[in-house]
């Protein structure tokens, strides 16, 4: 991987960075690509679990036994935003897989459920001299532990494969684990088809 791709502009450049180290992990699946894609001494940090690297060995170990053969083969990635900045790119994803393998970067100590999980993340890349130098992971540990059924939900504000699907989809209905929301909602629409004679369904405004 040459430093900078040519022809592109510096954002365009970071981005193109970013997009050939995520190719390498999850479509060529080499881990000799991802690491050419990184500085010599990269950092990586999943932060709900802080599994990852804090050198270029620690981080190799870690992609080429616990990483990117731990994927499973449906795996897929879905992008929802992208910030670049001069030296800072943040993703906004959604990963979608069967968990039928083991994933200790992600579940260590749990076996295989068998069971699909939908898992928005934000990706914080940092990169210098046009290779990856750093990536802080981020997601919510409570909705993975719903979707493979190792936590009940009940009675706790935590959602499952629902937090995915919101963030996919804008006009689902927020507030849905406030008790009493959507009938505070009914109760002021109401309100104001009483006062305008008019009908506004959908919204709680």
């Amino acid at each position: 991987m040459t430093d900078q791709p040519t022809g592109l502009s510096g954002e365009e450049a970071i981005s193109a960075v970013f997009d050939a180290h995520m190719a390498a992990e999850f479509v060529e699946r080499d881990i000799d690509a991802t690491m050419a894609t990184m500085v010599s001494a990269p950092y990586v940090n999943h932060v709900p679990v802080m599994t990852g690297g804090r050198d270029h060995g620690e981080v190799r170990r870690f992609y080429r036994d616990h990483f990117i053969p731990r994927w499973p083969p449906d795996t897929q990635v879905t992008p929802i935003s992208r910030t670049v900045g001069r030296d800072q790119v943040v993703d906004e994803l959604i990963i979608s897989f069967t968990h039928d393998t083991e994933m200790d970067f992600l579940l260590p100590g749990i076996a295989p459920t068998g069971r699909a999980v939908e898992l928005p993340l934000v990706v914080v890349v940092g990169v210098e001299d046009g290779r990856v130098a750093h990536e802080h992971i981020y997601w919510d540990q409570a909705t993975v532990l719903v979707q493979v059924g190792i936590l009940d939900p009940r009675g706790l504000p935590v959602a499952g494969v629902e937090q995915a699907r919101k963030v996919r989809d804008r006009s689902l209905p927020p507030n849905t684990l406030i008790e009493g929301w959507a009938a505070e909602c009914r109760t002021h629409a109401e309100s104001i088809t009483q006062v305008t004679g008019r009908v506004r369904p959908g919204r709680c405004t």
